[in-house]
């Protein structure tokens, strides 16, 4: 492929920076004649006025109508804390995956049906633990812990299961996971 001086010139000219001009492009000459400034990669974005001046001098990230309003909001006044918890993806696996691995199954939480969540809840009896699952959100709450857990991914929400350990004072909860495209890896 031969190349074209001419393109190299040009191509030149569209990198040059826009304050190291000894010779202007008409189109810059009349712009800056009628009091307006060249346009630059900073001068794109929404029309009427940069995000800075519609936010005045806030500092959020979002504005209040950005935020949803919602019954799982943390409360600053409850004073209770969080319990401890883990959270284990789990697989059903058979001696087939395990040995002939002729499923196409790999160690990844992609191809893990279940999500168990663990809460530790000492000095706290099974008839004091009331729970609320969502398919994106865990409320478990007690008179001395409460946890409000969102979800990585949706749930099967009807069809979970809980366990109260009394021994070891441990809620383990498991459910389903549901995802879009659960079919392609299994």
């Amino acid at each position: 492929m031969a190349v074209n001086p001419n393109s190299i010139v040009a191509l030149s000219e569209l990198l040059k920076p826009p304050g190291d001009d000894n010779e202007s492009s008409d189109e810059e000459k009349q712009s800056t004649k009628k009091g307006t400034a060249a346009l630059t990669p900073g001068n794109i974005g929404p029309l009427g006025g940069s995000p800075k001046e519609k936010q005045g001098t806030c500092s959020d990230i979002w504005t209040e109508e950005e935020v949803p309003k919602g019954k799982f909001t943390e409360d600053e006044f409850d004073p209770r804390p969080a319990p401890e918890y883990e959270m284990v993806f789990k697989q059903a696996i058979t001696s087939e995956d395990m040995y002939l691995q002729m499923s196409g199954r790999n160690p990844s939480t992609a191809s893990c049906e279940d999500l168990v969540i663990k809460i530790k809840l000492p000095d706290t009896e099974y008839s004091e633990v009331n729970l609320d699952v969502t398919d994106t959100f865990l409320d478990c709450r007690t008179p001395k812990y409460k946890l409000g857990l969102h979800l990585p991914h949706r749930v099967d929400s009807k069809n979970g299961k809980a366990q109260w350990d009394k021994s070891k004072q441990l809620l383990t909860v498991t459910l389903r996971s549901v995802r879009e495209y659960d079919f392609l890896s299994r």
